[in-house]
């Protein structure tokens, strides 16, 4: 089943997504400062492209207050556009009873974007 979801993720604008996040990646990756969040990003793009059947995790071993530092700098340097982003297409998949499922991956991609230091994809 989730490989049929996936499918239909891809369709529907998964792609987009996943071009989005890796080119802000590579962006973020030009400089020294912004290598944490471009590889974030990166593996970000990889749970956008295929959210079905993946599972966002804490990580035991976090790091920290160094994850809660990043987390905070990552709130203001974009994750809360994103993540509103994910809300914004979420509220729109909800309207329809198919769209459900998506509406939910969505919102765990919400979720992730928001905070994803300290956070495991499994």
């Amino acid at each position: 089943m989730s490989i049929i979801g996936n499918i239909i993720w891809i369709i529907f604008g998964g792609i987009f997504i996943f071009l989005e996040y890796i080119i802000c990646g590579l962006l973020m990756c030009l400089t020294i400062v912004g290598i944490p969040f471009g590889l974030k990003i990166i593996q970000l793009s990889v749970l956008g492209l295929a959210p079905f059947g993946q599972r966002v995790e804490y990580n035991e071993h976090a790091g920290g207050c160094l994850s809660i530092i990043l987390n905070i700098i990552w709130i203001f340097i974009g994750g809360l556009w994103i993540a509103l982003t994910h809300v914004l297409f979420a509220l729109l998949f909800a309207i329809t009873i198919i769209g459900i499922p998506f509406a939910a991956q969505h919102i765990k991609l919400a979720g992730y974007a928001l905070t994803p230091f300290g956070k495991s994809i499994r």
